[in-house]
């Protein structure tokens, strides 16, 4: 059986390990490299059996500890032209490693990892959906302002899915950010509320995907709880019965989360 382990999931990092069969993918590298040796070694992952590493965007929450990382371990990083070109440019990449564009797909060993692109302020951002050899699939959809048609149906084919659920937008209005920053996250290339998010999971549930797991939530902008009740009441209120028809669950902010299988 596939899984899928929160590494780190916030707003000050992120990294997902998916994977099956004593292989797997990262999906970002948003935190030191000691950190995600750490995190891989407390969840019994082997950082030997990892493939590749993607990255959805150039921001550093996402990609941190990606020029240790690849050059320690001789990993092939992926991700869009753009986002190479960003990661170029501020000194992230060397020749120490190789990295190349993911154009729409490709085969690592026996995954498949599919890239579909998402509106965010970055050059070029992306969410991932990765097929495992059992035809599991999982997809990582974070950072983005508004959920696209096309990320929805990206959703839609996954047994899990990791959707933002970035903040409260009540919090997010109230709070100390400076005006500037708060119209960039509230804007269409900025973060998925805890709303936005909850009102698209009933209809991925009636397409078939049964696990959810929050993420990238804001420290200052937002609660685990908050993320989770909003959430669980736009299923509730469709007629979804939690553990029945779904999942649900958040990954934790501080700390790296369990393994969820699907």
């Amino acid at each position: 059986m596939a899984k899928l382990v929160t590494l780190f999931s916030s707003s000050s990092g992120n990294s997902y390990y998916i994977g099956s069969s004593g292989q797997g993918v990262l999906i970002d590298a948003g935190k030191s490299c000691k950190q995600i040796e750490l995190a891989l070694q407390s969840n019994n992952i082997d950082i030997r059996t990892i493939r590749a590493v993607f990255i959805t965007h150039e921001h550093s929450d996402h990609c941190q500890g990606l020029k240790v990382l690849a050059s320690r371990y001789g990993f092939t990083v992926y991700a869009s032209e753009g986002t190479l070109r960003e990661l170029e440019r501020t000194d992230k990449l060397c020749s120490r490693f190789t990295a190349d564009v993911i154009e729409k797909r490709i085969s690592i060993g026996d995954m498949l990892i599919e890239r579909t692109d998402t509106p965010h302020d970055s050059a070029e951002s992306c969410a991932y959906s990765v097929t495992t050899p059992d035809g599991s699939r999982a997809t990582i959809a974070t950072d983005m302002g508004i959920m696209l048609p096309t990320v929805r149906e990206a959703i839609k084919k996954s047994n899990l899915a990791v959707i933002e659920s970035n903040h409260d937008i009540d919090m997010l209005r109230c709070g100390p950010y400076p005006y500037v920053l708060k119209k960039r996250i509230l804007s269409d290339r900025g973060h998925l509320s805890n709303k936005a998010c909850a009102e698209e999971l009933p209809e991925l549930v009636r397409s078939g995907v049964t696990r959810f797991v929050l993420g990238h939530l804001s420290k200052e902008n937002n609660t685990p709880a908050l993320a989770y009740n909003t959430s669980l009441q736009s299923l509730i209120s469709a007629g979804m019965k939690p553990n029945v028809d779904f999942t649900l669950e958040v990954a934790p902010v501080e700390t790296n989360g369990k393994a969820v299988l699907f």
